[in-house]
């Protein structure tokens, strides 16, 4: 399976990930290594639903690109089932 280029404006975050507190330390450390690096080490897993994609797994690496300024974001879609 090959990652694929998703924007980010496509992703929808489910409400079980939204009540999930971000920790920014973690997000602000994810962005600088995503600087340094060059990139995701680890896609984000997403499945479809629709035109648009839920975010499965990811929630820190999905907001460190978001505050990077990134239109898209490195990730694989998966068949999940819906909670």
């Amino acid at each position: 399976m090959e990652p694929i280029d998703i924007l980010i404006d496509d992703i929808y975050i489910p409400a079980k990930h939204r009540r999930r507190t971000v920790d920014q330390k973690a997000v602000d450390e994810l962005a600088e290594n995503i600087l340094e690096v060059g990139g995701l080490k680890a896609p984000i897993l997403v499945r479809p639903d629709g035109a648009r994609y839920v975010l499965v797994s990811g929630l820190h690496r999905l907001e460190a690109c978001k505050a990077l300024g990134e239109e898209t974001i490195s990730g694989l879609v998966v068949q999940s089932r819906k909670h």
